[in-house]
């Protein structure tokens, strides 16, 4: 600890420090200033700790929600500067479907794993639909909200089944 700073009191919870400020050198009639640091935490920022510590945590668990809520940003950002952004973003809506395509005659499969390879691109199908649709009229305009949420969801929902199975 340093020289200038020293505890008051023995182990309690909210110990008092005493600062040691030098003589100030120059003009002799300055007045030291004091700056006041609490010992304790806000109410709110033990709060915020917490939920920030309990993110971070399970930072890969929500990769799905951090990915929406990005999206989210990024269609009403797009929407803000430039309506025409959803006509450059609509193309990206086929690719998952050739994506699926091509995948499926490089390595046919049968079973769940080409369910969960339909599922996937139908997914993305819809979060690139969304996302032109979004990005041209705006993430809050008509069901569109409705229909980020419910990708969302099933997002969120198959992120937690593949990562629990695998």
């Amino acid at each position: 600890m340093s020289h200038r700073i020293r505890t008051r009191g023995g182990r309690a919870a909210a110990s008092v420090h005493t600062v040691h400020i030098p003589r100030p050198r120059g003009r002799r009639g300055a007045q030291p200033f004091v700056v006041v640091v609490p010992e304790r935490p806000s109410l709110t920022r033990e709060a915020l700790g917490f939920l920030g510590r309990a993110l971070w945590k399970g930072r890969r668990a929500l990769a799905p929600t951090g990915f929406a809520v990005l999206a989210f940003a990024g269609t009403a950002l797009l929407h803000a500067m430039a309506w025409w952004s959803g006509l450059v973003v609509a193309p990206l809506a086929v690719a998952p479907a050739l994506w699926l395509g091509f995948v499926h005659f490089r390595r046919p499969t049968q079973g769940s794993a080409a369910l969960w390879r339909v599922g996937l691109a139908l997914l993305a199908t819809v979060a690139f639909a969304w996302a032109a649709l979004a990005a041209g009229f705006g993430p809050l305009a008509g069901p569109l909200e409705l229909v980020w949420l419910l990708t969302w969801i099933a997002a969120q929902t198959a992120w937690l089944i593949v990562r629990r199975t695998h």
